[in-house]
């Protein structure tokens, strides 16, 4: 497997020979380099640290706390929490930043650094940039303390009830409201932190449960991505239970994928679109997501007569646009719920509350909701191309038998049809050009990608 670097941090996974996975030394240098970035802003700043449930979780944290305190950065350590959890203790405890050790929707044998800025979110691109320099030009650079000035570390213990306590006190929350709809939910845990960030939610508001792979063991029950083929055991689960609809989280608790009370798969890509419903029923205004999510969000939008604009693929684009419109939602085709009232991050225990919301308020079930959305089918493939080649050469060639349609070159190319689009982006890990294509039919979706292959 290989070791991932990039701007937003570093992934890879644990055990293998060096160069090909996460190491120790991997670790050190990304986290020195991270340190180093923060002590030229604060003269002795302090970092939040957060944990999935991964096997390798703890190895990586204290890795990670001993080479900040070493700088004599103090640390305020969550240990197992979820992302959105970590991103609002920093804003909360007044932090320099935040490092999450999660590698998201990866398998188990991965591990990964996410870091945050002094407001709880992903660091812009420039800071990323700076610190994968200083990474990768060795440890030349990197000041460590005196032993009287080690940093100190402290445990944390009710960063999860903060967060939950805040999705309560959300103006468009109403626990009494969710109780009295006496709804029935089956969660998918994962094996990890969404199995002590959830279950305290759904007590909070007054419903009933059943939860399946929820032991925190980070031996994750399936592949964690919550894709349909993946959740077979929830769609049974939310049947046999007789359940409201089934609800899975990715392991860092920042995606969020549902299941309706038929036990069929609600969809990913839904998952913003109905709680964009139910917000805009409440408070008008613009909504945001990515350039790679469906079109079904812009026709919401539309038959609400606010405006819905495009991001690059990527949270910290996502919240620079959301921040930018004004919106009063935003987030990605993933199952990531962003609420600009709770805080700038994909959130699945505020993605929760509100559908809850919805269902309670509306008297619809999931599938009546899904039903009365615009429907569209998404078809996602990839092409490998010479490394020698111009990837852009290529984005141009196809650019060119589509210039009569409306073309957005921000992130890749994306083309814009009469009820369809088509998008291409270059890997940035892998000589390949990854082709998205949505329509109102799987066929047409299809013929689209077929489409644009051969021209490439």
């Amino acid at each position: 497997m290989s070791l991932i670097k990039s701007v937003s941090g570093i992934r890879g996974t644990i055990g293998g020979q060096p160069g090909n996975n996460l190491t120790p030394p991997d670790i050190v240098a990304f986290i020195a380099a991270y340190g180093t970035f923060l002590s030229r802003h604060a003269e002795r700043p302090v970092v939040v640290i957060g944990r999935d449930g991964r096997i390798s979780g703890e190895m990586v944290k204290n890795l990670v706390i001993s080479t900040l305190q070493a700088m004599g950065i103090d640390v305020l350590d969550l240990d197992y929490s979820t992302t959105p959890s970590v991103e609002m203790y920093v804003t909360s405890a007044g932090a320099s930043g935040g490092i999450i050790i999660t590698a998201s929707h990866n398998p188990q044998e991965w591990n990964a650094l996410k870091f945050l800025n002094h407001l709880g979110e992903f660091i812009s691109q420039e800071a990323g940039e700076e610190i994968k320099e200083m990474a990768e030009s060795g440890s030349t650079s990197v000041e460590y303390a005196s032993v009287v000035k080690l940093g100190k570390v402290t445990q944390v213990n009710d960063a999860i009830e903060q967060h939950i306590m805040a999705i309560v006190e959300h103006p468009l929350v109403d626990a009494r409201v969710i109780s009295e709809a006496r709804l029935k939910v089956v969660v998918d845990c994962i094996n990890s932190t969404g199995s002590i960030s959830i279950p305290p939610l759904l007590d909070v508001l007054g419903v009933e449960y059943e939860l399946i792979n929820a032991d925190l063991s980070g031996v994750f029950a399936h592949n964690p991505e919550p894709l349909p083929e993946h959740l077979t055991e929830l769609c049974e689960a939310v049947v046999q239970y007789k359940a409201s609809l089934g609800i899975s989280v990715d392991p860092d608790v920042d995606r969020l994928a549902l299941v309706s009370e038929d036990g069929v798969f609600f969809g990913e890509e839904y998952t913003l679109v109905c709680a964009a419903d139910y917000v805009l029923n409440h408070k008008k205004g613009a909504l945001v997501t990515n350039l790679s999510s469906s079109r079904a969000l812009a026709d919401l939008a539309a038959s609400y007569d606010v405006p819905c604009y495009y991001a690059p693929v990527g949270e910290v684009h996502v919240v620079k646009e959301m921040k930018y419109r004004g919106a009063v939602l935003g987030g990605e085709g993933n199952g990531g719920i962003i609420d600009p009232q709770l805080h700038y991050g994909r959130d699945s225990l505020i993605g929760i509350a509100l559908i809850l919301m919805h269902l309670a308020t509306s008297g619809k079930s999931l599938s009546q909701l899904k039903s009365g959305y615009p429907q569209y089918v998404m078809v996602k493939d990839k092409v490998s191309f010479d490394p020698a080649q111009s990837a852009q050469g290529i984005l141009d060639k196809v650019a060119g038998h589509f210039i009569e349609n409306s073309l957005d070159t921000r992130d890749g190319l994306k083309i814009d049809l009469p009820g369809a689009w088509v998008q291409l982006r270059k890997s940035n890990t892998e000589p390949i050009l990854r082709i998205y294509a949505e329509a109102r039919s799987a066929e047409e979706a299809r013929s689209l990608v077929d489409r644009v292959k051969s021209l490439i």
